[in-house]
Order: C-alpha cells, then sequence, then structure tokens
C-alpha cells in the first residue's frame, strides 16, 4: 500500500487538544506510548480493506461489519475495544439530509479508527478542531464528541422539518392545492427517513453508556447519556411535525373535496333549470307536424317569455328550499 492510499487523514493526539498529522509509514512504526493514534479512512478503498484485514489486528467478523455496506446504528464491545456505527445527516452539497451517511468507528485505548465513504460533517468538524487545538483529548473525549456532533446536525434538520410544517399550516388556507401537495409529501418522506435511523441510534447511545469499558469515564457515560436524550427529543419533535403533516395532509383533502362538492352543486342547479327548458325547446323542434305557432310571428317571443318565466319560477322554488 502506497502512501494516502485511503487515507483521508490521520494524527497522533497529544491528549491536550491537538495532534500531529501521520502518514502511512508512520502509522506502521506506531506505538501506543506515542500517544492515541487516529485514522479517518475510505474504507471502499481495497487498499484499506486489505490493510483492516492484515495489518489492524482487529478481528475478521469485527472488520466485516466495518466496511459492510449496508449498516444501521449499533455498538458491540469486544474485550476493552469496542465497535461503533452512527449515522449523520448528508450534509454534503446537493444531496438530501434524509439520506443518512454512515460513520464507521473502532475504538481501543489508544487507537481510534473510522472510516467513511461520504464525507461526514461531523468528523470534519474534529478534524478542524485538532488543527486548532481545540479537538479531542483521548477516545472517549473523541466519541463524545463526534456523537454530539451528529446530534447537533440532526437537530438543525429537525427544526428545518418544524418551520416547513408550521409554513404549511399557515398556508393551507390561501395556497393552491398543486403547490402543497409536493410540500407536504416531502416533508413526510424526510420525516420517515430520518427516524429511520435515528431511533436505532438513540438505542444504541442509551445502551453504549452501560457498556463495561475501562476507558469511559463516568463523566464520559453522563455525556452519551444527554446525547441519547436529545435524540430522543429531536425523534419526538420528528413524530409530532409527521403527525402536523398527516393533519394538514387530511385538512387539504378535505379542503379540496369542498371544493369540488361545491362545483358538483352549481353544475347540478344549472343542470335542474335547463332541463324542463331544454325539454320544451326539444319538443317544439321536432320536425313532424302539428307544432303550435308555426305560421303566428309572435310564436318565438311568447315561447321566449315562457321559457324565461320557468326559469324564474324554478329559481324561486330552489329559494324557498334554500338550495341557492
Amino acid at each position: 500500500m502506497t502512501d494516502t492510499d485511503g487515507l483521508v487523514f490521520s494524527y497522533i493526539l497529544d491528549g491536550k487538544g491537538g495532534g500531529t498529522p501521520i502518514e502511512w509509514k508512520k502509522i506502521r512504526a506506531w506505538k501506543p506510548e506515542q500517544g492515541v493514534l487516529w485514522l479517518h479512512l475510505d474504507y471502499t478503498d481495497d487498499r484499506v480493506q486489505k490493510w483492516l484485514a492484515e495489518e489492524s489486528g482487529i478481528d475478521p467478523v469485527l472488520c466485516e461489519a466495518l466496511v459492510a455496506e449496508d449498516t444501521r446504528p449499533r455498538a458491540v464491545s469486544s474485550q476493552n475495544s469496542l465497535l461503533l456505527i452512527l449515522r449523520g445527516v448528508n450534509c454534503n452539497p446537493g444531496a438530501d439530509p434524509e439520506d443518512m451517511v454512515a460513520l464507521r468507528m473502532w475504538f481501543e485505548e489508544h487507537r481510534i479508527i473510522s472510516m467513511r465513504h461520504r464525507k461526514v460533517m461531523a468528523i470534519d468538524d474534529i478534524h478542524q478542531s485538532i488543527i486548532t487545538g481545540k479537538g479531542p483529548a483521548s477516545p472517549a473525549d473523541f466519541l463524545v464528541m463526534t456523537a454530539n456532533r451528529l446530534v447537533d446536525r440532526m437537530g438543525d434538520v429537525v427544526a428545518e422539518i418544524d418551520d416547513a410544517v408550521d409554513e404549511l399550516e399557515e398556508t393551507i388556507l390561501t395556497a393552491e392545492s398543486y403547490e402543497l401537495r409536493p410540500k407536504l409529501a416531502n416533508v413526510r418522506r424526510q420525516s420517515i427517513s430520518l427516524r429511520r435511523y435515528m431511533s436505532p441510534q438513540r438505542d444504541v447511545l442509551a445502551r453504549l453508556q452501560n457498556e463495561r469499558i475501562s476507558w469511559l469515564s463516568d463523566i464520559d457515560r453522563v455525556r452519551i447519556r444527554e446525547g441519547a436524550e436529545r435524540t430522543a427529543r429531536f425523534i419526538d419533535d420528528i413524530d409530532s411535525a409527521r403527525d402536523r403533516a398527516s393533519i394538514t395532509q387530511e385538512e387539504l383533502n378535505s379542503r379540496l373535496s369542498e371544493q369540488m362538492n361545491k362545483t358538483m352543486y352549481v353544475l347540478s342547479i344549472v343542470a335542474a333549470i335547463f332541463l324542463p327548458l331544454g325539454l320544451l325547446t326539444g319538443l317544439l323542434g321536432i320536425n313532424v307536424g302539428g307544432i303550435p305557432g308555426t305560421e303566428s310571428k309572435t310564436a318565438f317571443a311568447v315561447v321566449s317569455l315562457l321559457l324565461v318565466a320557468i326559469a324564474i319560477v324554478e329559481l324561486w322554488v330552489f329559494k324557498r328550499r334554500k338550495w341557492l
């Protein structure tokens, strides 16, 4: 494997928030006494998969879990190590936020391996914090910071969904139905997609605080529990937004049905008015002998006045019966 193959970036953390970037040659020569090693890799690279299988020292079964194509949030502890897979909203340009990206991580007391295929903004945040000297000081600190940043970005997307539902509720009585329908469908699709992954992620974070791992302190467990509770609140917000979107959809459907009923009612009234008029004109228009008034010059005026009178009587009857 040549230098930088599959390696996004890597650091030896100094325990004070900073770190020293290193390349593959020094990674292979790294020893725990040098400091905590963090590798951020692209797991789709064949050479990364080969390194994991042959040089990482990780159990082959866990290696397969790290590079699996389809993943869900999960946490698996093995002796004093931890396999953690989390999901984050997709903040890459042109991507849908609900198309969540997977972040696969392996934690040991002195080594961190994180892997992704698509860019994860939470990891970029940590990368920048290390450059400025405000990064994680330990694997536990890295775990907590990563989970919190993933949750923060989820919160931003959930807030946008909530605002979108508020706007739809306000415009339901004024906007055209063809404008609201795709917006409602988009909100419901986003809510369903986000909840699909946020719900198991909440369970993973809640269970993680009970894992018996020596390098996780009580303070770290409290911070992890806070992340789990925030995720649970966001899930409640998503459920609320989805329910409100469903109610708005029902109200929209009711509005459309009412408009359709009004239209059909008007057409029925018009048909009822012109039905007898059409019957009379049809009878007078048949091409047979004996039609009265064929020789009279005033017959047309009389028939016209009769039709108008019939229409007026019909309107009066409809008004009296409160059909109009």
